[in-house]
């Protein structure tokens, strides 16, 4: 890279920190949620010395801290395409193609993150991001609407494209353009308080879904929701009605384990924000649109195949036997299925390993260092020449995706849409192919093997 040009994990890091920033002053929930994630986070690392080695030792102690993901809700495939552009500039690629129209909400997703593990490291900011299907309005009439005011609303300023096609020309940013670039694509995110549309067909489009309403009315996509990584998310849970925060009924996701899976996601209740929307007689007439809300996410291992089959029947089978209340009314008998159902599920590293139902990576100890004799894995584990460490899952999960916004759009949102997933059409409006997180993990444990050829043999290195 020129010397002159700012990293891509560098300008990622300073756009998270902005947004963090702007988050906090627009919803002060975010500030005490931080603040309660953080007590959490100390709290748990000191008490469990066994997690902080492990953290310390995979590189991902200091990482936890500066995690963030957000989400956003677009409206256009020329936004979809040109919000790619504005993440490649921060090292952010597409990954994973998620359809959210299995659990009655109109949009489908992938998630714009960083991949190489240096970059995890130094600032793993992802942003899940929607583009609205309005191909699933059953309104032809109101579908043909929304499309015409989408496609009048420019979500990026000037200053942003002018930018994004400088960095694409030149390989990157210099310092000053840097710092302009994150000022002008935060713009795209801030909050506007006043909609685009007049209250009658903002009402139109609230009841056709909340979720429609919450993309169509407004200048630009608002960040929904920022997330902070806590170690333990049931202790949030249980803290966040001390710190004036309302949870939501159940935590999204496996249950509570002694071998975290996958991803667990709580959020606190949506708020109710004052918004005006534009009169037949010009004036601003006040109303109100809940949309944004605080949320937080417990990470796990990364799972196989395999390991996601066994998941998703799991986590169907509990839903079969009982499907969680929106009011949390059956909250517990809820919990007390999960886990359940779920002890079908090995619980200690090993097992996990050895059933094929994790990503792991792997690397030579001390003892392994020195030897001179190649073995097979097992062996090698065995003897201790090897050692392994669970690979973090760093993406998303549909159902709880789901769980989480219908939560927050109220218990009248949960409508029926035709199960349509379309990651051709995806990909075409989005530019560019998603990366598939099975071969992505896959190829990271294929890696970490590779690199410990010393004293593992390699035919078992190549599987």
């Amino acid at each position: 890279m020129n010397a002159h040009l700012v990293s891509p994990d560098d300008i990622r890091s300073a756009f998270s920190a902005a947004m963090s920033a702007m988050y906090r002053d627009e919803v002060p929930a975010y500030g005490t949620l931080m603040t309660l994630v953080g007590k959490v986070n100390e709290e748990t690392l000191l008490h469990d010395a066994q997690l902080k080695q492990r953290l310390a030792a995979t590189d991902s102690l200091e990482r936890i801290s500066e995690e963030r993901h957000g989400a956003i809700r677009l409206g256009t495939r020329h936004e979809l395409a040109m919000m790619r552009r504005a993440f490649a500039v921060m090292g952010m690629v597409p990954v994973g193609y998620y359809d959210l129209s299995t659990a009655g909400v109109p949009v489908h997703s992938t998630a714009f993150r960083p991949v190489e593990d240096a970059s995890l490291k130094r600032n793993p900011f992802r942003v899940f991001t929607s583009l609205l299907r309005l191909d699933l309005i059953a309104d032809e009439t109101l579908r043909a609407e929304a499309a015409r005011v989408l496609a009048g609303r420019n979500i990026f300023t000037e200053g942003a494209v002018a930018l994004i096609g400088k960095a694409e020309r030149n390989g990157g940013l210099d310092r000053e353009d840097a710092a302009r670039f994150v000022a002008e694509v935060l713009e795209t995110f801030r909050w506007h308080d006043k909609a685009i549309v007049d209250a009658g067909m903002y009402r139109r489009l609230h009841d056709a879904h909340r979720l429609i309403a919450d993309v169509v009315s407004f200048r630009g996509p608002h960040i929904n929701h920022l997330t902070p990584r806590t170690l333990d998310i049931d202790r949030v849970q249980k803290l966040m009605p001390e710190h004036g925060i309302a949870p939501k009924a159940v935590v999204e996701g496996p249950p509570t384990r002694a071998c975290p899976i996958l991803l667990r996601q709580t959020s606190f209740k949506a708020l109710e924000e004052a918004v005006s929307f534009r009169g037949a007689d010009g004036t601003w007439q006040a109303g109100s649109h809940t949309a944004r809300f605080g949320e937080i996410e417990q990470r796990g291992v990364a799972l196989t195949p395999k390991g996601r089959a066994l998941y998703d029947k799991l986590l169907g089978d509990t839903r079969a036997r009982v499907r969680p209340a929106a009011d949390g009314s059956n909250a517990a008998e809820y919990e007390a299925a999960l886990a359940d159902v779920f002890t079908a599920f090995p619980d200690d590293w090993d097992g996990i390993r050895k059933a094929g139902l994790g990503y792991f990576r792997y690397s030579l100890t001390e003892t392994g260092k020195a030897a001179v004799m190649r073995v097979d894995l097992e062996t090698a584990i065995a003897q201790g020449l090897v050692q392994f460490d669970p690979i973090v899952y760093e993406d998303f999960l549909p159902v709880s995706a789901a769980g989480i916004f219908q939560s927050n759009l109220g218990d009248d949102a949960a409508q029926e849409f035709t199960a349509s997933p379309n990651q051709i059409m995806f990909e075409r409006d989005l530019g560019a192919s998603v990366l598939d997180e099975f071969a992505h993990y896959a190829e990271i444990e294929r890696a970490s093997i590779q690199n410990c050829l010393a004293v593992v043999t390699p035919a078992q290195a190549a599987e």
